[in-house]
């Protein structure tokens, strides 16, 4: 009957027992796994901790690391671009005295040429190809050549300021990578995990852009640094080159300019000769020819003079011619009146003979005075070519150190 009253949906207290039980049992199990948990979390964190600390560290002293190589390349870029600056400075000064001399080449061979072209004006037997002409000549060659190396000197110089400055241009580039690179490291190297704005980047771990090795990293900038470094290598050669070439070509070209003014001295010297020679003979005719214009006055008041004694002793055998008869006798006086016309006439031919003769010699004395007085005429205006035009031209010419 007690059976029958019992509601079914009570528990025995047997399961209320065990039910306890079990809730403690399940308590004290989750306990100890939440306590195993908590013990097992905080060593992990106190691992993970330490662990990131010592990454942390060690990225730290990697990125003080990478901001230092960054200094020391910087400052090697800093060093060859300094250099490489200097240099091509010191070769633009380089390039303005070759600059310089190659215009200053330009008047000597003006002169040179136009000393040229007046001696062709020379006449007669002064046109000649003499030593004056011979170093002019030379001089002119000199120059041309001397204008071609400077020419071609130029278009090096002006290539290798070309060449420093794309090295210059690669070092100022490398530079200005390497600032932003060690500004970007500077600003990494001070952050901390107190920092503000740190955020979560959650594409910082995708690798963009075209990433190079540290070798490849290194290589660029040497690259950078040797190509300097070579270019000032070839400035330094190329300035030593063009020192020694301008000192030569000075030195070329003051020898020539003395081998022509002494070439033109001695000429002007000869040919002062040979006009004060041409002039005394051209005196020595002139004294001549007065001699002999005397001795032709002479010669026909002389044959003047014979007419007369002719005209006598002729008129004097006309007249005798005409005696009479047997009077017309050929004695003494008549065989002497025929020698003395004979004599005469033979003496007077003598004097004329002798008049034609100098009358012939004067009118080559005359010839002679032409011709010295041409021939003066001829020097005179070889004198004026090479003294006056030449010479004086010449004396403005002046030959500097470049």
């Amino acid at each position: 009957m007690a059976r029958q009253l019992q509601d079914p949906s009570k528990l025995h207290p047997s399961e209320w027992y065990t039910a306890n039980k079990m809730q403690r049992a399940t308590t004290e199990s989750q306990k100890s796994r939440s306590e195993c948990m908590t013990a097992e979390s905080c060593r992990l964190v106190d691992e993970i901790e330490k662990t990131t600390q010592k990454t942390q560290s060690d990225v730290n002293k990697k990125l003080e690391q990478r901001r230092e190589e960054i200094k020391f390349w910087k400052q090697e870029l800093d060093n060859k671009l300094e250099q490489i600056v200097h240099e091509t400075e010191i070769l633009l000064t380089f390039k303005n005295r070759l600059e310089r001399a190659l215009e200053g080449c330009k008047e000597p061979l003006v002169i040179a040429q136009k000393c040229l072209m007046y001696r062709q004006r020379r006449v007669g037997v002064d046109l000649v190809h003499d030593e004056v002409e011979q170093e002019l000549l030379k001089e002119a060659e000199v120059l041309q050549g001397i204008i071609a190396l400077l020419g071609r000197t130029l278009e090096q110089t002006n290539e290798q300021i070309r060449q420093n400055r794309s090295a210059k241009y690669d070092l100022e580039m490398d530079l200005k990578d390497k600032f932003t690179a060690l500004t970007i490291d500077d600003y990494c190297a001070s952050l901390t995990n107190d920092s503000p704005h740190i955020i979560y980047a959650d594409n910082a771990m995708e690798l963009e852009g075209n990433f190079v090795s540290p070798e490849d990293w290194i290589d660029f900038s040497n690259i950078n640094v040797e190509k300097a470094d070579k270019q000032r290598n070839n400035s330094l050669s190329l300035k030593a080159l063009i020192d020694g070439i301008l000192s030569q070509i000075a030195n070329d070209m003051r020898r020539q300019c003395e081998m022509v003014n002494t070439a033109f001295r001695n000429r002007v010297k000869e040919v002062k000769d040979a006009k004060d020679k041409l002039e005394t003979l051209l005196a020595m005719v002139m004294d001549e020819t007065a001699s002999q214009e005397k001795n032709i006055a002479a010669l026909k008041k002389a044959i003047a003079d014979t007419e007369a004694p002719v005209k006598v002793a002729q008129t004097r055998l006309e007249a005798r011619n005409h005696r009479p008869n047997v009077e017309l006798c050929y004695d003494t006086v008549h065989s002497s009146l025929m020698s003395e016309v004979q004599e005469i006439t033979k003496n007077l031919q003598r004097l004329k003979d002798a008049l034609a003769q100098a009358q012939a010699e004067l009118k080559g004395l005359s010839r002679r005075q032409l011709s010295l007085e041409e021939e003066i005429k001829v020097k005179e205006n070889t004198l004026y070519i090479d003294e006056v035009l030449c010479m004086q031209m010449r004396e403005s010419l002046c030959i500097n150190n470049y």
